[in-house]
């Protein structure tokens, strides 16, 4: 049965949505990207016990995996409260000590864990070096670089290397709506309606961000966009359009705490 146009709904709860980036990262990983991001846009989340339940996805796929932390402290961290793991951690270096002497023949798969616009370079030169190695950002936070750098370098990281990243999985609660991708799923913004639910206010090809997006939440529909997302899926009629109730991470401190204990 062809799931392409298949719609996923908003997760509940923490533990949903990290079911659905595993999901999500599994198939985008059998379709053949190789560099792609999990983004779970909530404040307060831990890396490291979200990382803890997102591997095993890797894990069980056969790779000989490498989890890389943003720096020394957290990969030792992670060392010591994980004990023995059938994967090798480590941090993705800095300028006296380059990504690159970090990586060996033998590893198959990278899951850099919480990169951010500090270590982008080492970033860089890691999906550079891994060919067709596998290397996945997991909660990434590299959305300032991203949208709000300006100048010719910024535009250049963007263009080289930040355009090619496939986002497989985000989740962003916003006030009055969210914003949804799991792959193989389009983009979907969910508003808010009037019985305090969520619903799809429309699909795009392409993540919606600045005002774009305000204009989206305001009511203000793009009419090109929202006609090819239409012809994109000619079933779009017969699915579901259910209402999620507003309880999406509504219990999410409840998982934080779990996830940490």
């Amino acid at each position: 049965m062809d799931t392409t146009n298949k719609r996923i709904e908003l997760p509940d709860d923490l533990e949903d949505a990290i079911a659905q980036a595993k999901a999500a990262t599994k198939a985008a990983l059998e379709d053949g990207y190789r560099l792609i991001q999990v983004e779970i846009v909530y404040p307060e989340l831990k890396a490291q016990p979200i990382a803890e339940t997102f591997i095993p996805v890797l894990t069980e796929m056969g790779y000989t995996l490498k989890v890389m932390f943003p720096d020394t402290g957290a990969a030792a961290l992670a060392r010591r409260d994980w004990g023995d793991t059938p994967f090798k951690i480590t941090d993705v270096g800095s300028r006296r000590l380059p990504v690159t002497s970090q990586m060996e023949e033998t590893d198959e798969c990278y899951l850099l864990v919480e990169p951010s616009d500090v270590e982008i370079e080492q970033v860089e030169k890691l999906a550079n070096e891994a060919g067709d190695r596998p290397v996945i950002l997991l909660l990434p936070r590299l959305e300032s670089v991203a949208t709000v750098g300006i100048g010719y370098a910024a535009r250049q990281l963007r263009e080289r290397f930040l355009s090619k990243i496939t986002s497989c999985y985000y989740v962003r609660p916003l006030p009055g709506g969210a914003v949804f991708r799991a792959y193989p799923s389009s983009w979907i913004v969910w508003t808010l309606n009037e019985e305090n639910q969520y619903e799809v206010l429309t699909e795009m090809s392409y993540k919606p961000i600045g005002e774009e997006l305000e204009r989206l939440l305001m009511g203000e529909e793009l009419e090109n966009e929202s006609s090819e997302a239409a012809e994109a899926s000619p079933d779009a009629s017969t699915r579901s359009t259910k209402p999620k109730s507003r309880g999406l991470f509504g219990e999410v401190q409840r998982f934080i705490r779990a996830l940490t204990q």
